[in-house]
Parts: C-alpha cells; structure tokens; sequence
C-alpha cells in the first residue's frame, strides 16, 4: 500500500487495498506473540499479569450479541440458507454504506493483520485475513487459528475469507437497520464478515466458524460444535455441548490426547480441527478438577478476558465474576502438554451429547437408538439457571439445533442428516451425558461431581459399558446403565437421588413436555420414528 507504514517481516503481496482500506497510519503484519505483547501494553489495551497471561476487558459486551448478527441477502446463496431470527436477512447495499464508513473510519489509524487459516486438514483447509484495530485481538486471532510460520507463504497469503473488526465504530440503527450500535454482518458473495461496535474477541471466532458451517457440507464434510480427544490406540470420541456443559473441560483429558475443544470437520477421511486454539471458560476454574486448562491461565501467550486481578500484586482472581460470568481464556492448543499438534484424528467411534439439566431430572449418562441420537442432535437440550439473566427464577431450556444453532447458516436438517449417515456408516456409539444438576433441580440439588461424569465417560470410551445391562428411563426412554465403574448405583437413576419422588415426577414430565413442544416445529422434516424416540410425558 502507498504510503502506508507496513511493520512485519511477512506481509503479504495482497494487500489491504483489496479490502477497501486506504490512508492508513500502519499495518502490522502477522506480529509474534511477544511483539503483540509489547503493543497491547504499549496501547494500554490489557495488562500483563503474574506468571505472563494478558488481562483484557471487552467493555459492555462480555459475551456474543446474537441479536445484532446479520447476513447479506445475495442471489448466491439466498436460496440456501436458513432465514430467520438465526440469519437476519441484511440489503446488500445497507452493507456497502456501512463498509464504507468503517473504511472511512480506519483512515489514518493502525491495524493488525493475521494471515492464517480455518482447518488443519490441508484438503479442507481455508486460508483467512484477520484485520483488528488493536493487537490484543490479533493475539487473540494468532492463538485461535491455525498460523503459518512460513514467510514466503505468509507473502503469497491470498485470504478466501476476511474478518475486519473495528470496535471503536458503530453504526446507526435508525440509518442502518441494525439492532444496536453493535453489529456482525457476513457477507458471502464478497467474503467478508464486518465487525463494529462490540470488543468481545469470540465473534470475531464464531464468525469464522459459521463461514465453515457454510462451506463445508458442499464438500461433504459435517462441520460440528464439539470437542474431541484421542485414546491411545487411535479411538476418537467427540463431545457435543453447549455453552457451560462441560465441552472443554471433559475433553481436557490426561490421559487422551486433545484434538480440539471446540470446532471440527467431520469428512471421509476422519476428524479435524477447525482451529488452532482453545477458548475456555475460567469463572471458579479448579486446578484439582480441571488441572490442565488451570495451568494455562499462568502462561505467557494467554489471553485472560475480564477476569478479575489484583492491580498491586498483578495475582489474578478466577472467583471474580465482577464483570461477567462470562470469563475466558484464550491460548494456543499447545499450552495444553497432551494435545494433538496437527488437529487430526480418526472417525469417532464414540459421539457424545452433553447437557446441563437444570431440572435435575435426566440420567447422568445414557445410550442413544439411532433414532433418539437425530431427535436429541436437532433438539440440542440444555438449561439456563436462575440468575443468569434478569426475569429468570427457575430453570429456563434452551434448545439449540444440532447444539450449535446461531451459527448454523443452513437448515438445521442438513446437518442431522449428515450425522445421522456418518454415526451409520462408522458404527458409532452415541452417548446422553448430563453433567447438570442431581438430587433436585438448581437451587435444590446440587451439580454433578465432575469425578462421577470422568468416570462415566472413562469407562463408556473404554467399552465398559457395552455388554452392561441396560434399563429405559420411564418418561425420556434412553437407556441407563445399571452400573458404571466408580460411580454409586444409585446416582445413575436421577430419581433415586431425590427426597421426594412426586416433586420428581412432576419436574421431569415437565422438561418432557418442554421437550415435545420445541420437537413440533422439526416433527413434519423427519421420519414418525425419530419424533417417537423423544420423551413421554
């Protein structure tokens, strides 16, 4: 670019002007973890802390805005994707007028690229431009992705998807016809996702993985919101979950190697992961229960997002939900010590579902019919608890397609479909694990111990579990095992565990009900045997 300060040993040949910047003060390009460091702190965007992580803060959103995520209505593809409060439907010329004020906007600033990619199976990998205005979000871009470290490739870098995030602009939702002052706009036809008005670095993530979500079953690859780890003879297992169910924290497993914890590709060739980092939730993290992940939140290259910290003797505070419940680490894949350095794996022999009931009413662990596996994918079951959000004072399900809804461009159905053919095709086992409340539902009961929900997923990956007898709970119909190594009998029967059995049966026909009603608006798109495999109240 003329006239542009360009910092960095590898920028590429494609320059920025192909993305409408112009008149820029500096680009840095694809900055070192080290050098990003010294910037962040420079800029006082965040401050380095005992043992080396960096503490940032987002500001007013400590979380995604789903609400203020739109997609750019375009001849090719708006035939294929799944319009709704999911995909809000956004005029291509709205878009343009928005780009070119940000561009506007970014004229005579600094900003940060990464050139870096979406995928670690090189057949399916997809080269991506991550432009910022601050370097913390471009640490956070480098830890989350897949780098290359090769500078004459980093040079001939040509990016087929491109995120520019500029927090400091915002639009106008009178002129502009967003929700708020902040907005994410994906736009397929030209590649690009739009960021502004909103600090909170998973967006920049989650947009990535919904441009994979779209791409990806036009190769045949199922794109999934899961983890997965590896045994020691090659055996895969992948965890499906939403938000505060255990996806990381059970996939960080010392005795498995981690694939990934959050985003991968299901194709003909077996597993990989979508990213080159991990993106944990910290809020009350125990070193004794979750030692690994603990661990990287005392090393240099992690990004500690609004966790608490004492500003004298610079020792943070992971208790500290002052800000938000919404705590996160972000570090590259390899501060774990057992992970996976080229993201692939086999095909899973076992599929995991992982749920937080709330209610307190579903087996900890459970077998799935191949009908019950596409009828719990596409319900996507979990709870919100009392306090989370203002107006809730007892628990809220939250059902999320194929648990992974807002980030699913085409029709939930699309991907159940490939499920439901790759579990057929590979043999897998399917497995219902909540790692929610026992003995009463929230504010009664109490969590499941994280040593219990180990120890079942240990010995179902193990085939422990696969000549033990069987029992179907009488209103969701999965099937229970009546025993599993090292967990009590009678923790496994969710009834057994409470004080009064009536209060039980009237919760858990309940949640069953919940259940039938979220099923209606899916039940007329499959077969009469995967709407029979739901529950019964």
């Amino acid at each position: 670019m003329k006239d542009v300060h360009q910092f960095g040993a590898a920028a590429s040949h494609f320059g920025l002007e192909n993305h409408g910047l112009r008149n820029l003060w500096a680009a840095w390009w694809n900055l070192p973890t080290p050098a990003l460091y010294e910037a962040a702190t420079r800029n006082r965007e965040g401050w380095m802390v005992h043992m080396g992580p960096l503490v940032t803060r987002t500001g007013q959103h400590t979380g995604r805005s789903p609400n203020d995520r739109f997609v750019v209505r375009e001849s090719t593809t708006e035939d294929k994707l799944w319009w709704g409060n999911v995909n809000r439907p956004f005029e291509r010329e709205v878009f343009q007028r928005i780009k070119n004020r940000m561009m506007t906007h970014l004229e005579g600033r600094q900003v940060f690229v990464q050139d870096c990619y979406a995928g670690a199976d090189p057949e399916y990998r997809m080269p991506v431009r991550v432009i910022t205005e601050t370097a913390w979000h471009s640490l956070f871009v480098r830890n989350m992705f897949i780098r290359e470290l090769d500078r004459d490739k980093l040079r001939d870098h040509i990016p087929e998807f491109t995120v520019i995030q500029a927090p400091s602009f915002t639009a106008n939702p009178e002129e502009d016809g967003t929700n708020s002052q902040a907005f994410i706009i994906l736009n397929f036809a030209e590649r690009t996702v739009l960021i502004g008005g909103s600090q909170y670095a998973g967006e920049m993530k989650k947009s990535i993985f919904s441009v994979m979500n779209y791409q990806m079953p036009q190769r045949g690859v199922l794109p999934m919101h899961c983890s997965a780890n590896m045994g020691s003879d090659g055996d895969v297992a992948i965890f499906f979950g939403l938000s505060g169910t255990g996806k990381t924290t059970l996939s960080a497993d010392t005795a498995r190697t981690l694939i990934g914890d959050d985003e991968h590709g299901w194709s003909d060739r077996g597993i990989f992961n979508f990213e080159g980092g991990c993106y944990a939730k910290v809020i009350k993290l125990s070193a004794k229960a979750e030692p690994e992940i603990y661990a990287t939140t005392r090393r240099f290259g992690t990004i500690l997002e609004n966790v608490g910290y004492n500003a004298h003797t610079r020792r943070i505070d992971l208790d500290d939900a002052s800000l938000t419940e919404n705590t996160r680490a972000a570090y590259p894949i390899t501060h774990i010590p057992n992970a996976s350095l080229d993201g692939l794996g086999g095909h899973p022999q076992n599929v995991i579902f992982l749920t937080a009931d709330a209610f307190g009413v579903m087996p900890p662990i459970s077998k799935l019919t191949s009908e019950q596996a596409m009828y719990h994918f596409i319900s996507g079951y979990t709870a919100k608890v009392a306090g989370t959000e203002r107006g809730i004072t007892e628990p809220v399900p939250n059902f999320s397609a194929c648990f992974g809804a807002p980030f699913l461009p085409l029709h939930p159905f699309i991907y159940a479909k490939m499920l439901g053919e790759k579990i057929e095709k590979h043999g897998s086992d399917v497995w219902l694990v909540n790692t929610g409340w026992t003995g009463g539902p929230y504010g009664v009961g109490k969590r499941m111990e994280i040593a219990y929900t180990r120890a079942m997923i240990t010995a179902a990956l193990a085939g422990r579990l696969d000549n033990v007898e069987t029992e179907p709970d009488p209103i969701f119909g999965v099937h229970v095992p009546v025993s599993v190594p090292d967990v009590p009998d009678y923790v496994l029967k969710p009834k057994n565990t409470w004080s009064d059995g009536e209060a039980y049966d009237v919760q858990a026909n309940k949640l069953a009900g919940m259940f039938v009603e979220n099923f209606k608006k899916f039940q007329d798109e499959v077969s009469d045997e995967v709407v029979a495999a739901g529950p019964t109240p």
